[in-house]
C-alpha cells in the first residue's frame, strides 16, 4: 500500500490487542420503511444520507491506519439501505474499485453487504446486488404472524407478504442471501412453525437475535427467567427438529459454538470488545469501535461513544483520546471480570459491550441477560444433545 502505516503515531497502543479491522459498518441512510416496535435506532422516521464524497476520506482512514485487515466486508446498515435507489451503491463500488485500485497492490479487498428488511427487493435491485457483487442479509422473523406482531409499516400495515416477496425475488435471481430473525415471546411456542417456516422458505443460514433492552427500546418481551427457561426448550426443539432432517440450515448459535469445540479452539476476546475489530459510521462521518450499537449513543458516564469524525480525526489519533482510553480501560475490566467469573468465558470471549452497557449501565461489568441466551443457553442445549449419544454434524 502507497499510504502510510501511522504507526510511528501508535507507539503507546498495545496494538496485539487491536484489529484487524473486518468489519466497518456505515449507515448509508437513517431511513427505514419500516417501525418496528424492538428497533433501537431513535431516528429511523428522518431520511439523513451518507454523503459518498466522504467515502474516500473513509478508505483513507482505514488504509492509513495500523489497524487495515487484508479482508474487510463493508455492511450498509442501521436503517433500510434500500431507500436509497440503486444508482448510489454503483457509485460507492466505483469509489471503493477506484480508490483500492490507487492506492493498493491488491492487499486488501473490500466487499459490499447489506442488511435489508427486503420488502423493496425487486428485479432491479437484484440485478444492482449481482453488478455490484453485494452479499445481501435479510431480517425476517418467522411466519407471518410472528413476523407481523413487531414488524410493520408506519400506517400500521403488515410486512411480511412483501418480505417474502423479496425473497422470491433473489432466488429467482440466483442470490443466495442469510436471514438474521429477531426472537420475542410471540415465537417462544412456536419452534416447529419457526423451523419449518425458515427451512421451507429455503434459508441455508440462519441467525437468532433475541429480542434485548437496547438504545430507545428499553423493555424486552424477552426478560426474565421464565423467558430464558422458554427458550432453552425453543432451541432444543428447534436443534431435534433441524437434526432429524439432517441440518438442512445451519443456525448461527450453534454453528458458531461447534465450531469452536471442533477446533479445540477457545476465546479471550472477540470482535465486539476488541477494538478496531470493527469500525462503524454514521451518516454524518461520526466514527466508534466495539458495538455498532452504540454508534452516536451518549451517556452520563461515558458522554457520547463516538470517537471522532472522519474528516477531522484518524484512527490512531481516536484511539489516543482520553474518551477512548476510558472506554477501553472498562471494557478490558469487564472482560477481565468476564474471565475471571464465567465458566463459558471460552466460547464468548468477554460478552458485548452494548449489552452490558443497555442492562448494568457500565462497560465494567460481567454476564448479561444478552450472554445467556446468546451463549450459555445454546451452549447448554447442545451439551445436553452431544450428552445423549454421539452428534450428527452441524
Amino acid at each position: 500500500m502507497t499510504l502510510a502505516t501511522g504507526l510511528d503515531r501508535a507507539t503507546d497502543l498495545d496494538l496485539n490487542r487491536f484489529g484487524p479491522i473486518g468489519l466497518v459498518v456505515v449507515q448509508s441512510t437513517s431511513l427505514c420503511n419500516l417501525d418496528c416496535d424492538y428497533c433501537y435506532l431513535p431516528d429511523r422516521q428522518q431520511r439523513r444520507i451518507f454523503d459518498l464524497q466522504l467515502l474516500p476520506v473513509l478508505l483513507q482512514r482505514i488504509l492509513e491506519s495500523p489497524f487495515c485487515g487484508p479482508q474487510i466486508s463493508l455492511v450498509w446498515h442501521a436503517g433500510e439501505p434500500l431507500t436509497l435507489p440503486c444508482s448510489y451503491y454503483d457509485e460507492a463500488t466505483s469509489i471503493i474499485q477506484s480508490y483500492l485500485q490507487q492506492h493498493t497492490n491488491g492487499e486488501v479487498v473490500i466487499d459490499q453487504h447489506v442488511q435489508t428488511n427486503a420488502t423493496l427487493i425487486n428485479d432491479a435491485w437484484c440485478e444492482c446486488f449481482k453488478r455490484n457483487r453485494i452479499v445481501v442479509g435479510v431480517s425476517i422473523d418467522g411466519p407471518a404472524a410472528i413476523h407481523d406482531a413487531h414488524r410493520r409499516f408506519r400506517n400500521g400495515n403488515p410486512s411480511h407478504a412483501l418480505s417474502l416477496r423479496g425473497l422470491e425475488a433473489l432466488r429467482r435471481h440466483n442470490i443466495p442471501s442469510h436471514v438474521i430473525a429477531v426472537v420475542t415471546a410471540e415465537a417462544m411456542d412456536q419452534p416447529e412453525a419457526m423451523y419449518r417456516f425458515f427451512r421451507d422458505t429455503g434459508i441455508t443460514s440462519l441467525g437468532f437475535n433475541v429480542e434485548e433492552q437496547e438504545g430507545v427500546h428499553t423493555s424486552s418481551s424477552m426478560q426474565g427467567q421464565l423467558q430464558e427457561e422458554r427458550y432453552r426448550r425453543f432451541l432444543s426443539r428447534f436443534w431435534e427438529l433441524s437434526e432429524a432432517d439432517e441440518h438442512p440450515l445451519a443456525l448461527r448459535e450453534f454453528h458458531q459454538v461447534i465450531d469452536l469445540i471442533q477446533r479445540n479452539r477457545r476465546l479471550n476476546q472477540n470482535e465486539l470488545n476488541r477494538p478496531y475489530s470493527i469500525l462503524s459510521v454514521d451518516w454524518q462521518g461520526n466514527f466508534s469501535t466495539f458495538d455498532p450499537e452504540l454508534l452516536s449513543v451518549s451517556s452520563e458516564r461515558y458522554g457520547n461513544f463516538n470517537l471522532g469524525n472522519i474528516r477531522n480525526t484518524s484512527l490512531v489519533e481516536a484511539a489516543s483520546s482520553a474518551r477512548f482510553q476510558q472506554l477501553w480501560a472498562d471494557v478490558m475490566g469487564g472482560i477481565a471480570l468476564c474471565q475471571s467469573s464465567c465458566d463459558y468465558f471460552g466460547l464468548c470471549g468477554g460478552g458485548m459491550g452494548s449489552n452490558k452497557f443497555w442492562e448494568h449501565g457500565t462497560l465494567n461489568c460481567s454476564e448479561t441477560s444478552a450472554c445467556r441466551f446468546r451463549t450459555q443457553l445454546p451452549v447448554q442445549v447442545l451439551l445436553k444433545r452431544f450428552e445423549a449419544g454421539p452428534p450428527l454434524s452441524a
